[in-house]
């Protein structure tokens, strides 16, 4: 973060300092709301959680050397900024670095599924044009966004974010505290569909990204989903289109893949043309690195140099498509972050073309809040494993069962389970793709196909 004064962060979130605090103290250090990161010099953010509250680690933080403490009471001893809602107060402690920060470009980036790998290679591509910051993995939501927010600092150029919802208005609220100059909109899904009851309630949601785009600003839709093509009309702001549609300001031709599911295409754009060749696995990944093509394109960057950066891009954020091949000649792909029918469908298309001859292995858990819809919408992924020609399809859970009411399988009660089956029947050269929500832990099972080989793999790695 910037360098601020207790004093300066008080009066950023309206807060009053107590235990001690001197206002001449400078924060020069990180934001954390997790006590073991915090550092000399950082502020420790007391949240109170269902399990923790962050006030009990107060002292320990500051222990550890942080400067003062945010929180929502006094603290004995503690040099503490004091506000009513301390996860409001951190919202505009990140805003108010914002507004101190006139030559950050900021980039907004929503839709039901994709936005984490999108963001990836916005940050990587967007690292040779200056200074990036962009959350780890899907720190996506009310606190991630302002964590996220407060690890810029001078030098920082670009600023990349995902914006999740859960309910309307959710992306409106974090637009606000990192008010965006672009905004990519990649899908409308079905995901968390459960929550917002509809996917017309969804498309509302994710519109709230470019409404919030000044008129000076870039909208980047993907014009192969019309629901996101539509939300043109929605914005002031200028509208990049993006997809293998005729007529989108960015698109891709000639895309395909190679015999282990990486796509490479013809970028094209009014720019330019050139040739990417993804590093990613599935062909999916052509509309996220088109979406990211199109932002940097829009911040001047030349299009060769666009398709290089494309080129070089590895997986990021951990459990998406982590391809690692075991030492017995296993290839497991390590999707289990998260689920929906969407990333769902995209998963299962790359297990049949990395497959390609080889057995393929589809371990499938629940695709959770979902609401009412979830039954049928696991009967589908049966459905589309089957027309996919999948061999082998294995259900974990009571919930993910369904997805055998439309192909056949195996249903396992867990995951010790999961694990025993496949010990005892993958063999050299077989293709198993581990996929669910996040809740279901199904990362578990990839670790244990790779342990039973003696291998092991780092997050965003792949052999």
């Amino acid at each position: 973060m910037i360098p601020l004064t207790l004093a300066e962060v008080a009066a950023a979130v309206d807060g009053r300092l107590t235990g001690g605090a001197d206002p001449a103290t400078t924060v020069s250090g990180t934001v954390e709301f997790d006590s073991r990161a915090v550092g000399p010099g950082g502020l420790f953010v007391a949240l109170s959680g269902e399990r923790v509250d962050g006030h009990d680690f107060a002292v320990a933080a500051v222990a550890a050397g942080a400067m003062g403490v945010l929180a929502a009471r006094p603290l004995a001893g503690v040099p503490t900024v004091v506000v009513p809602d301390v996860q409001v107060a951190l919202g505009r402690l990140a805003r108010a670095v914002v507004d101190r920060l006139p030559g950050l470009t900021i980039v907004g980036v929503t839709g039901s599924s994709g936005k984490t790998s999108t963001k990836d290679l916005l940050a990587h591509v967007l690292g040779g044009l200056g200074a990036t910051v962009a959350p780890p993995g899907s720190f996506n939501n009310e606190i991630g966004h302002p964590h996220t927010v407060l690890r810029t600092d001078f030098e920082t150029r670009y600023l990349v974010l995902e914006c999740s919802a859960r309910a309307p208005g959710h992306i409106a609220a974090l637009c606000v505290i990192a008010p965006p100059s672009i905004g990519v909109v990649l899908n409308v899904g079905t995901a968390h569909l459960g929550e917002f009851g509809s996917r017309c309630a969804i498309a509302r949601s994710k519109t709230e990204l470019v409404q919030s785009l000044p008129a000076d600003g870039v909208a980047v839709l993907n014009a192969d989903d019309p629901t996101v093509l539509a939300m043109a009309e929605a914005t002031g702001a200028r509208v990049v289109t993006v997809g293998r549609a005729v007529g989108a300001t960015v698109c891709a031709e000639d895309v395909a893949l190679d015999d282990a599911g990486r796509p490479s295409y013809t970028l094209v754009c009014p720019e330019g043309r050139s040739t990417v060749s993804l590093g990613l696995y599935g062909a999916h990944h052509v509309g996220n690195s088109l979406a990211a093509a199109a932002v940097a394109l829009a911040l001047g960057m030349p299009v060769d140099d666009v398709a290089a950066a494309l080129g070089t891009a590895r997986p990021a954020s951990r459990w998406r498509m982590e391809v690692t091949d075991s030492d017995d000649g296993v290839r497991v792909i390590n999707d289990a972050y998260n689920a929906n029918p969407e990333s769902m469908a995209a998963a299962l298309r790359a297990l049949a073309a990395m497959a390609a001859g080889r057995r393929s292995w589809a371990v499938l858990g629940e695709m959770a809040e979902l609401g009412e819809h979830g039954p049928a919408a696991h009967v589908e992924v049966g459905r589309l494993a089957a027309e996919l020609g999948i061999h082998r399809i294995v259900t974990v859970g009571a919930a993910a069962r369904a997805i055998l009411d439309g192909a056949g399988g195996v249903p396992v009660s867990d995951v010790a389970a999961a694990i025993e089956l496949l010990h005892g029947a993958i063999r050299p050269g077989d293709v198993v793709l581990v996929k669910a929500s996040r809740a279901a832990g199904l990362e578990r099972v990839a670790t244990a196909l790779l342990l039973r080989s003696g291998r092991t793999v780092a997050a965003g790695t792949s052999k």
